[in-house]
């Protein structure tokens, strides 16, 4: 494939690292900032471009990675050039229709991907149109395999569902993280002995959970003793309601995602 993103911010850089560990496609990426341009092409061999081609191929995809609010603008830019190529959107937000509209095409598959993708461990959900055919589906599967795992989600409002549970979602790990570090320094370690303890500890019990058939309620009871020190900790969270306010506040994060595709979607 001839890939073409337009941006190359963070998790642009993420998916270009993975393609270019697979070796089979020409990748150029569109970038306003000449720093960032040159860095991509001496990391990943890349075709480093300040502007958009002058036309693009049906063979060819593009990938949308821009903030969101610049979008518009953007695909209004990139219509007339886009000559029926395939366009993988990573932008939040921002609805099929309304990208359709202002691309002039229907050929759009939309992602929602996650900061993980960095490390080859991305959780990635996309969708697309019925019209979308099997190999643009195959096209937009491998640009995000080669990032970690992908979803096909049946309605677009499934994009808003994966934004609260695996788009957000590492965020919400990283607070839990941060607040177990915190404890760890209370309780008189070091900042770099707390953040390697913590970070250890959810390696290890993500690792249990993926490899163990028994429910994740059941491994967390196995480390709870009656009377014990878990179970003291156990009781306090579940006092503070941490649990109802995780599932609350990824539900926040639902609606917040159905508001933005509202509000950036008009034109």
């Amino acid at each position: 494939m001839q890939i073409t993103f337009i941006g190359g911010g963070n998790m642009a850089t993420a998916i270009i690292g993975g393609l270019v560990g697979s070796g089979e496609h020409h990748i150029r990426v569109v970038e306003l900032h000449e720093e960032k341009r040159t860095q991509l092409q001496q990391q990943f061999g890349v075709e480093p471009l300040a502007e958009a081609p002058a036309q693009f191929g049906v063979d060819d995809v593009v990938v949308l990675a821009v903030k969101p609010q610049v979008l518009r603008d953007v695909c209004l830019a990139l219509a007339p050039k886009l000559g029926g190529a395939l366009v993988v959107s990573i932008a939040a937000g921002i609805r099929g229709d309304a990208l359709a509209r202002w691309l002039g095409s229907q050929r759009i598959v939309r992602v929602m991907p996650n900061t993980p993708a960095m490390v080859g461990k991305g959780v990635s959900g996309l969708y697309a149109a019925a019209n979308i055919g099997a190999a643009d589906r195959d096209a937009a599967t491998r640009i995000m395999q080669s990032v970690g795992t992908t979803t096909w989600l049946a309605e677009e409002s499934g994009i808003d569902d994966i934004t609260c549970v695996s788009g957000s979602g590492p965020a919400y790990v990283f607070y839990f993280i941060e607040s177990m570090i915190e404890a760890a320094r209370q309780s008189g370690f070091s900042e770099d002995e707390a953040r390697r303890l913590v970070i250890a500890t959810f390696d290890g019990a993500v690792e249990l959970a993926r490899q163990s058939p028994l429910p994740v309620a059941t491994l967390r009871q196995n480390v709870m003793s009656k009377g014990g020190t878990t179970e003291r900790a156990i009781f306090r969270f579940e006092a503070e309601g941490v649990k109802q306010a995780i599932i609350a506040g990824a539900m926040d994060c639902r609606a917040r995602s159905v508001e933005m595709g509202e509000e950036l979607s008009k034109d």
